[in-house]
């Protein structure tokens, strides 16, 4: 193994990923950018979301190359009993099974999780599934736009007096595939302390109802509905997006401090001392006011060179930029977050800095691979 592999602050650990689609496939991405050995065993077809295009490279959709980097690929007819027999024998070198078919299709072949750990105890067997195995709702197949609506995510996401809608990215399914990372790094540490792998299992529905804060948190206190406010946030006001003399931009203006100075940048410091304004939960309270005030000082400035000011005095504040300015920001390149591999693969980078075992960019999406990598000398 190579030392950037070795780097890798989950270097030796191996997983199996059988999952496809987005939560289960992201889940193994991360792990394999900071340093697992992850072998994708995927039908003989492929993954779905190889059709899932435009765009397209070579027959494979731009949306397969987003989740499927720092693994190799094999491909397995797990309805036959020989390449059942050779996913045992894969599973007997892992560290950690990743999967979300449908529930009940692993026992249907042998594979369950009863079965397999009695085999394999060391074993920790992560299930993405959309409701879990029991329940009301258990067993059923689970998607990011119906658990957005089932969870009440749309409820509270639209223009205020509109209609639900779905949240512009599949965050149901991303946030799942972290909740998945999250379990498998427990039961791993745990696993140093008992030598037992154990059953992980994150749901698009648990997941889903995780994201409703602060709506769940103010209806358990008072009972109220939560209502859909645009891009203002429920609990804190200025947060919201404010028009200007040119392009719109994003206040965040968290306290007292952080309002006064917007008020000075903007040449209104009388709007501070308002006795409607003057604490965070007044400035709520009193927020269509407010809001036709800060839009009428904002009515002289130019959007950008003002948001250079209002950062300079320490006041949370954002132009409102398309995907394309967004990655091509001179801070993303800072960040370094967009990766390149060879000629053709350009992905979003890990979000997450480790100063001594930083994530590494070893397999492009597609890269074959038969086999485990060998251990190294120190694995997990």
């Amino acid at each position: 193994m190579s030392s950037a592999i070795n780097m890798g602050s989950l270097a030796g650990l191996r997983v199996l990923d059988l999952s496809r689609i987005l939560g289960g496939p992201y889940c193994g991405q991360i792990l394999g950018d900071h340093g697992a050995d992850v072998l994708k065993v995927e039908p003989p077809q492929g993954d779905d979301t190889r059709t899932w295009g435009p765009p397209f490279r070579d027959g494979v959709a731009s949306y397969y190359f987003g989740l499927n980097r720092n693994k190799r690929v094999q491909h397995l007819d797990l309805t036959t009993g020989p390449d059942r027999e050779r996913l045992l024998e894969l599973i007997g070198q892992a560290d950690v099974l990743l999967e979300n078919f449908k529930i009940g299709t692993m026992e249907r072949w042998g594979l369950g999780y009863e079965t397999l750990s009695q085999r394999f105890p060391r074993l920790i067997w992560c299930r993405v599934s959309g409701f879990g195995a029991d329940g009301p709702l258990g067993a059923l197949p689970g998607y990011d736009a119906a658990i957005q609506a089932m969870s009440g995510l749309m409820s509270v996401n639209g223009e205020a007096g509109g209609e639900p809608l779905r949240v512009g990215l599949p965050v149901v399914d991303m946030v799942t595939g972290l909740n998945a990372v999250i379990g498998i790094l427990l039961a791993l540490n745990e696993r140093q302390r008992s030598g037992q792998g154990q059953f992980v299992e994150a749901a698009l529905y648990d997941s889903g109802l995780s994201l409703l804060h602060p709506h769940a948190a103010n209806w358990f206190m008072d009972g109220r509905e939560p209502a859909r406010t645009g891009n203002a946030h429920p609990n804190i006001y200025p947060y919201d997006t404010f028009r200007t003399g040119t392009e719109p931009l994003f206040l965040a203006v968290g306290n007292d401090r952080q309002f006064a100075s917007l008020c000075g940048v903007l040449g209104q410091p009388a709007l501070a001392r308002d006795e409607r304004f003057i604490s965070a939960g007044g400035r709520s309270t009193n927020r269509t006011a407010l809001k036709a005030a800060l839009e009428a000082a904002l009515a002289d400035f130019e959007a950008e060179s003002l948001v250079r000011q209002l950062m300079a005095a320490n006041v949370p504040a954002a132009p409102v930029l398309p995907v394309d300015a967004a990655l091509n920001h001179p801070h993303t390149a800072h960040r370094e977050m967009v990766v390149e591999m060879g000629e053709h693969y350009r992905g979003l980078a890990s979000p997450v800095k480790l100063g001594r075992t930083p994530a590494t960019y070893r397999h492009a999406p597609l890269t074959p691979g038969q086999d485990f990598d060998p251990l190294p000398e120190e694995s997990v």
